[in-house]
């Protein structure tokens, strides 16, 4: 069985934590758990006829590419960036945090989850920004971890960028 390293990377409070929690344990809890340095979670998943181990970094928040810890970046095969869909802030802190990821390690394959798509009622969002990001080849996946929307498909589509298929 192959090993693959995922960073989850985003500002703080947009839902990294809880989107680890929701694929590895299908759970969701509404208290807010701060993540200090790095989690670390591990879950299988096959892609066609392979098994993956995946090995998830919840790194802590970053409202500054300057707290992220370029260490932790180190043997990533692939990241997800997390923006929160109420907080239009937390979309362009995912560029700048792109930036520094493909400076530390390369072009590794990394995808842009929108999350917190159960709040519709509170999205700071307009679906122009979210085009804009698209059109500069990026891949974009509205989940929630609360409802588990999306989630499964995000690691497994990231999964499957990481083996080339």
């Amino acid at each position: 069985m192959i090993q693959k390293k995922i960073c989850m990377l985003g500002s703080f409070a947009v839902g990294k934590t809880s989107l680890v929690r929701r694929f590895v344990e299908s759970i969701y809890s509404d208290e807010y758990q701060t993540t200090v340095g790095v989690k670390i979670d591990k879950k299988v998943v096959k892609v066609g006829e392979q098994e993956i181990m995946l090995i998830l970094w919840d790194i802590q928040g970053q409202d500054s590419v300057q707290d992220l810890r370029q260490s932790y970046l180190r043997g990533t095969s692939g990241y997800l960036l997390i923006a929160d869909g109420t907080r239009r802030d937390t979309l362009y802190r995912t560029r700048a945090i792109q930036i520094l990821v493909q400076e530390t390690v390369g072009s590794a394959p990394f995808l842009l989850l929108i999350n917190k798509s159960d709040l519709t009622e509170e999205w700071g969002l307009e679906e122009s920004e979210i085009e804009e990001i698209k059109g500069q080849g990026w891949e974009v996946i509205r989940t929630s971890a609360k409802t588990g929307l999306g989630v499964e498909q995000a690691f497994l589509t990231l999964s499957q960028k990481m083996l080339g298929t």
